[in-house]
């Protein structure tokens, strides 16, 4: 079982960035691992995801020139900066594991989740 514990959402600016930081239970070199967000009534939307290796990263179409995956092998933490927010970035954000080996961009390949943290962006 991989437990994860998102943390670093808030109200940010419109314009303003910001940093959300997802804890794993594991090592985070031995999951595959995703950032999705989602507001209500809407699905679940890709943000990023990182492959096990590390070497494969993917964006979504609304977050591609702002944002950036990145782990720590040592904490076994993965992050998401996200910069020049909107309004529309307003959403509850989710990390998610996987034990496959790439860098999978869909909710269904995703069998751990974590609580998620809601970040608002509004003046």
């Amino acid at each position: 079982q991989v437990q994860l514990v998102e943390s670093g959402g808030g109200l940010v600016q419109p314009g303003g960035s910001l940093r959300l930081s997802c804890e794993t239970s594991v090592r985070i070199s031995s999951v595959g691992m995703g950032w999705f967000r989602q507001t209500i009534g809407k699905e679940r939307e890709f943000v990023s995801s990182i492959s096990r290796s590390g070497i494969i990263i993917h964006y979504g179409d609304a977050v591609k020139g702002r944002a950036a995956i990145s782990r720590d092998e040592q904490t076994h933490t993965l992050f998401l900066e996200m910069r020049k927010l909107t309004p529309d970035d307003t959403a509850v954000y989710y990390c998610a594991a996987t034990p496959d080996y790439g860098a999978n961009t869909e909710v269904g390949d995703y069998p751990y989740w974590g609580q998620g943290t809601q970040v608002t962006v509004s003046s």
